[in-house]
């Protein structure tokens, strides 16, 4: 149990941030949220412009079972705060080719498309399902949300691990299952959606493909902003706090304990435990820049392979293009090749595979009507592979990607927009502090997953903890949550603790604070 309140400051409102604090605040902490920027959210950030609202980041909700926790464990329903839409199909896949194919939940409709691709891979698919499965039970429902700490801790799961033969990577174990070169794509793809590559990433990953089968997808009613500010509602009702516009400057440490964290306005709070939702390497390099007894887990981090960058345009046009769904990919001539080209070479090549955003399909309210929202995402090298003044370039390869899509898939595209804005490898590093500009933190290879990833726990600093991409699991809306709950859970287990101490009163709500205006475009 706890004795007396303790307070812990939550440095970063991303997925993993809230979903931690909310746990520690209904656990009976007094629990404080800094958010460096205008709106909570963190990669989850929304802007809004002549009627549209366009989603900055993560778009693509998956086991949804993971968020109701967060709102069980404090004794209310999701649904009070916040609406999850089902999005059908789940994917469009295009191909330069010509080639399209719809990744659905129907499985007659799925396997029509199989077996009329290649009928050789039919039986191949429904074993890759199994074997999606078998991975799904091990590494997302008994180690998603469990802390890996010892060498030990891998050690135990290491035999179920290579049984799955997790060395292998996710397209080579695609491969084993179907020959089709389509195809193969189209079921190797999901690791790019937490800055893996297929040709390097873990089979563990293959688990997706049962996550989103087992759960489906979603989109919240709103867009994920709407989301957002469901859990921040929610933290808030639970009784905790969140400063906007307060960066974090320092982790304030005395006889290598966590003191409290020291703002970048000068503020000093002081707590008895810090979670970072920051980037992993930003807050060793800088926020405990003088802590030399985490220097050894800085210099591991100096080293590590970081995932790619992402170049974003966020677009509204004033009219529809009806041929396309809501979650599109739009694969380009090459598929290894510019794999490489991104996270080997670091070159930006002339080709594209791109992810293309249209939540205005699901949900009208994101645009004015006749309208369609849009935002259309395409990997790149972080900025330690690829050196390109984006300044410069960032508009010139907009035009190239817009011209593109209006060769290939919208035309009209570009006599159509009416509001666009681009975010840059630039602005991951700016704007979120995203060391080398990388996307998702870093690269989920298996030497640097579980208990070789960012331990929730520092190994030195025993009252510091982390959660998000960095840590484990790793990225991806599904990964942050769990994060979440294993550093919330393990927080609780060291300083005490129960869920269920702070619950809502539904008769009685603490008020909200209204949040601030979207930023602009």
């Amino acid at each position: 149990m706890l004795t007396g309140k303790k307070r812990v400051a939550v440095i970063g409102s991303g997925f993993g941030g809230l979903s931690t604090a909310i746990r520690l605040q209904s656990a009976g902490y007094q629990v404080h949220i800094f958010e460096k920027r205008d709106l909570p959210g963190g990669r989850a950030y929304v802007y809004k412009d002549k009627g549209f609202t366009f989603d900055a980041g993560p778009t693509v909700i998956t086991a949804p079972h993971c968020l109701e926790e967060l709102f069980e464990v404090s004794g209310t329903r999701m649904d009070k705060y916040v609406e999850l839409l089902p999005v059908f199909p789940f994917y469009k896949l295009l191909w330069d080719d010509g080639y399209s194919f719809d990744y659905s939940n129907n499985l007659d409709e799925l396997t029509s498309q199989i077996k009329e691709k290649s009928p050789k891979d039919l039986k191949g698919y429904f074993e890759f399902v199994e074997y999606s499965k078998k991975v799904f039970d091990e590494g997302y429902t008994k180690l998603a949300d469990k802390p890996f700490l010892k060498f030990w801790d891998m050690v135990k799961v290491a035999p179920q691990l290579a049984s799955l033969r997790a060395d292998r990577s996710v397209y080579k174990t695609v491969g084993r299952f179907m020959k089709d070169e389509h195809l193969r794509e189209a079921f190797s793809f999901h690791s790019l959606l937490v800055g893996g590559n297929p040709f390097a990433t873990s089979s563990i990953y293959t688990l997706i493909h049962y996550l989103e089968r087992n759960w489906g997808v979603t989109f919240p009613k709103g867009g994920t902003g709407a989301l957002v500010q469901g859990l921040v509602r929610l933290f808030k009702d639970l009784g905790g706090s969140i400063s906007l516009n307060e960066g974090v400057e320092q982790i304030v440490c005395d006889n290598g304990v966590v003191t409290g964290i020291r703002s970048e306005s000068g503020q000093i709070y002081n707590c008895d435990a810090v979670v970072s939702n920051a980037d992993v390497y930003h807050t060793y390099k800088k926020l405990l820049k003088n802590e030399k007894r985490v220097e050894k887990t800085r210099k591991k981090l100096e080293k590590s392979k970081y995932s790619m960058s992402l170049f974003l345009i966020y677009f509204g046009t004033n009219k529809k293009f009806d041929n396309l769904a809501h979650h599109n990919v739009l694969f380009g001539p090459r598929y290894k090749g510019l794999l490489d080209d991104i996270f080997y070479k670091g070159k930006l090549p002339e080709d594209f595979s791109l992810y293309l955003h249209r939540p205005s399909l699901t949900d009208p309210q994101m645009a004015p009507e006749g309208c369609d929202a849009w935002y259309v995402l395409s990997p790149v090298a972080h900025k330690g592979l690829l050196d390109v003044d984006w300044k410069t370039e960032g508009p010139k390869y907009a035009q190239k990607i817009m011209q593109y899509m209006e060769d290939k898939y919208m035309p009209g595209l570009q006599e159509s927009v009416v509001t666009q804005r681009i975010f840059t490898p630039d602005d991951f590093e700016t704007e979120l502090n995203s060391h080398l500009g990388a996307a998702f933190s870093l690269e989920p290879r298996l030497t640097q997953s579980a208990y070789f990833r960012t331990h929730n726990r520092d190994d030195t600093i025993p009252n510091l903890y982390f959660s998000g991409a960095g840590t484990h699991p790793g990225a991806g809306v599904p990964g942050v949550v769990n994060s979440g709950k294993a550093t919330a859970d393990l927080l609780i287990n060291d300083l005490g603790g129960n869920y269920g101490i702070n619950q809502i009163d539904e008769t009685e709500k603490v008020l909200i604070n209204q949040p601030k205006p979207e930023a602009q475009l």
